[in-house]
């Protein structure tokens, strides 16, 4: 076993504990970026000033009426810019528009004593608009040819022959949702300037090294004239690794003009009419299948809509394509990507980041096409899962296949599937007007960003005279639990009780050019980087502990606080230690880093080695289905997760639940409208609120839910033998909508062919079960309705 992976004696890492910040969430003592306005004298606070029609360019901004509003300080414009203009990473995102470019675009900013005075004052400002033509859905964008940044193509084998070689071959299209991220705490910041200049900005940012890199180019500044600390987020989930950055920098530039603190705040409606979802995406598809079912070739077009701007969907179309293989071996393959640019907001990142659009559009392939091969969808999952020796169609081998099949077996055997599918069927044949379904879906997901430089995770741990322990990292703190799993890594390669260490806000100033806490890599990087920081403390301590102690350093153990000799009496407390080790002047900080081997990939050639690893899951969901309304409920789900040797067990366990039900709001239920007519609203997002976008709640959750970590599964090369476990739960709720799918099949004859939009609302599973209800006895050609059509060449 690897030396990273390896864990002590007594290890701290692995035990079942609860979040560290647990108590401060329920108690309300927990502080977020927005509760520190009222501990900061002075502040401004900025209210947007929103254009709300989908594009045009800006003839006339008039901000004079604005300055007459009492209350009112200032107006923030593109003139007060000293730096660049812009809030993106590819320069195509300006902070204070000449255009507007989707139905609520921010053209400037008002800074107010009070934030109605701020929002008086947006109020009173008035724009003239050249209005355009807009380009609203993935349709519109695809039949004009709207499209911007990289186009890849992703290409194994020989697709000719492979279709050549097939018996079965099936086309057809799919088009499914965006998704809002709805995090609990909207975006906010709040800037303030020291008496030296120095720019500190509080935001909650994923990224808080890129935030401050676009607040230092907004205001003309080096970096190290920027700090940026984030104490913690009331959740993420990607909405904030790539969007705060503007907030942030209007604040600091508000906060620089006018030499007060000034906070951005957005209320809900603003959150979601300014902010980027989850792309949407459009595919169309060929598979050949053999005359056992096994897939010979796959040819698709992948088409994400991007928004008015490219933010991060370049990298997400690149993972939608890594990710559509999922479990299945695809000996050749043609996968094309493409970005359409819309009238709406950018969309961004989000939990699992294009790979749950690409596995979701295999996994609808796969759900339509198995009735067509006269086989169980189960069946034909196992005879497509790969095997040892195969490779994805980017050229990375599997190397751990067994596990597909480990966590499928688990969920068969764990939750009695077998004879449930016999009750299941005994059910329906004796039930017209309501059917229940049984599926069973497995995930294959990527561990690592894309982009190999973001592979790397900094930390900086400080062992304090009195052996209390304070460490910093990189990563950052969004509920998931890392700040809790970062201090048990701290915990156990330091041999100390938990009690010893505590962790301080992620900062700029003490961990420099961090990555995102994204990708499910988190753990990973700055656990590693953590670890490495307190093994260079432990090597120096080992060696006074071996003076002290008379022994060879290497004889010596510190667990549980107390440095031992091996085979011997001897013993030293941990407090004792390091005030012997400070008398004798040895330092008592350290810098720790990572990086992660074995990475490679040419983005050009779409080719290479990307990910550190795979994370494995498989899940069982069974649903009940009213014929007459199409509503359902979640009666059952197993789940087997592969988190390698948790960290933390039940952060790990907690994280598979949320992920698992925030995929099935994503497929069952979050239903994003915009105005597509053509009236004055045209481009306007008409769910702005939980009252018209509907979340899973507590009523949605499965009324019976088992979820198990995968044991004995050591995961070579990764700290403490763990695995990520952030996004991939997500895709286990394909279970779901492949359960519906099963339940509205069982409503016509048998074979039938079911397509089922996505998200799959109750209104989309009634005109599913319709369809099944009017399919003729022998569907050869498939229906030609729904998301759809598919046909059988």
């Amino acid at each position: 076993m690897s030396h990273l992976s390896e864990r002590p004696e007594k290890p701290v890492v692995g035990l079942p504990l609860p979040h560290e910040s647990a108590h401060a969430h329920v108690t309300g003592t927990a502080l977020y970026t927005d509760d520190l306005v009222h501990r900061t004298k002075d502040v401004l606070h900025a209210h947007p000033v929103q254009v709300m029609k989908a594009c045009g360019r800006i003839t006339a901004l008039r901000t004079g009426p604005a300055l007459a509003v009492p209350g009112v300080v200032r107006v923030l414009t593109g003139a007060d810019v000293p730096g660049v203009n812009d809030a993106g990473m590819k320069h195509d995102e300006p902070l204070f528009p000449d255009e507007v470019m989707f139905h609520g675009h921010a053209v400037a900013w008002v800074l107010g004593e009070t934030l109605e005075a701020a929002r008086l004052g947006a109020a009173a400002v008035e724009v003239e608009l050249d209005e355009r033509p807009s380009v609203i859905t993935l349709q519109e964008a695809i039949a004009a040819g709207s499209f911007h940044g990289a186009r890849p193509v992703m290409v194994s084998g020989d697709i000719d022959a492979g279709f050549a070689d097939s018996a079965h071959v099936f086309t057809g299209e799919f088009q499914f949702s965006d998704q809002e991220h709805f995090y609990l705490e909207t975006h906010a910041a709040l800037a303030l300037v020291d008496e030296a200049g120095q720019v500190f900005v509080q935001s909650s940012t994923q990224h808080p090294s890129e935030t401050q890199e676009i607040v230092a180019h907004v205001l003309g500044l080096h970096s190290h004239e920027v700090t940026v600390q984030c104490l913690r987020m009331g959740g993420g989930f990607g909405g904030k690794e790539m969007q705060p950055h503007g907030f942030a920098a209007v604040a600091a530039l508000g906060a620089k003009l006018t030499g007060r603190p000034v906070r951005v705040r957005l209320n809900r409606t603003q959150d979601l009419t300014m902010s980027g979802k989850r792309h949407g995406f459009h595919a169309a598809w060929r598979i050949g299948f053999d005359a056992e079912g096994r897939i010979q070739a796959l040819d698709a077009t992948l088409t994400a809509d991007g928004g008015w701007s490219l933010d991060l969907s370049e990298p997400v179309v690149a993972r939608a394509l890594c990710h559509i293989d999922n479990t299945y071996w695809i000996p050749h393959a043609r996968i094309a990507g493409r970005i359409a640019r819309t009238n709406k907001v950018s969309n961004t990142a989000f939990r699992g980041f294009g790979g749950p659009q690409g596995m979701l559009v295999i996994e609808d392939i796969m759900g339509r096409c198995a009735p067509l091969l006269g086989l169980d969808p189960m069946e034909l999952r196992e005879r497509n899962f790969y095997r040892p020796g195969q490779y994805t169609p980017y050229g990375q081998q599997v190397v751990q296949p067994e596990r597909i099949s480990a966590v499928w077996q688990q969920v068969k055997d764990n939750g009695g599937l077998a004879e449930r599918r016999r009750e299941i069927a005994a059910f329906n044949a004796a039930h017209p007007h309501t059917k229940r379904g049984l599926a069973l879906t497995g995930i294959k997901f990527g561990i690592s960003f894309n982009l190999t430089a973001f592979n790397q995770g900094g930390a900086l741990v400080l062992v304090y005279k009195d052996g209390s322990v304070l460490i910093n990292h990189g990563g950052t703190e969004m509920g998931q639990g890392l700040h809790t799993k970062m201090l048990q890594v701290a915990a156990t390669t330091l041999g100390i009780p938990l009690h010893k260490v505590r962790l301080a806000p992620t900062r700029t100033d003490k961990v420099p050019n961090t990555s995102a806490t994204a990708a499910s890599a988190g753990a990973d990087l700055n656990g590693a980087a953590v670890k490495n920081a307190c093994e260079q403390l432990r090597g120096r301590l080992l060696q006074v502990a071996g003076t002290r102690l008379g022994a060879n350093p290497s004889d010596v153990r510190i667990v549980e606080g107390v440095a031992r000799v091996l085979g011997s009496s001897e013993e030293l407390a941990w407090d004792d230690l390091v005030r012997t080790a400070y008398l004798q002047r040895v330092q008592l900080s350290a810098a720790g880093f990572y990086r992660t081997e074995g990475l490679h990939w040419d983005a050009k050639a779409f080719r290479g080695s990307p990910f550190k690893y795979f994370s494995h899951g498989a899940a069982a969901a069974e649903v009940e289905v009213d014929g007459f309304t199409g509503q359902y409920r979640i009666r059952r789900v197993d789940i087997v997760h592969d988190v390698g040797d948790s960290l933390s067990p039940m952060i790990d366990i907690g994280q598979v639940e949320g992920g698992f039900v925030q995929g099935a709001g994503w497929l069952t239920l979050e239903d994003l409208r915009w105005d597509t007519g053509d009236g004055p609203h045209r481009g306007r997002l008409l769910t702005q609120a939980a009252s018209t976008y509907k979340l899973p709640s507590f009523s949605e959750m499965p009324e019976e839910f088992n979820v198990t970590l995968l044991e004995n599964a050591t995961e070579e090369g990764a700290v403490y033998g763990s695995k990520a476990v952030g996004e991939p739960p997500l895709m286990l709720a394909f279970s779901v909508r492949e359960a519906l799918r099963q339940a509205a099949a069982a409503f016509g004859p048998p074979g039938v062919s079911v397509e089922l939009a996505s998200p799959a609302t109750p209104e989309a599973v009634y005109w599913a079960v319709e369809a099944a209800r009017g399919a003729h006895a022998a569907p050869a050609h498939g229906t030609p309705a729904g998301t759809g059509a598919l046909s059988h060449a």
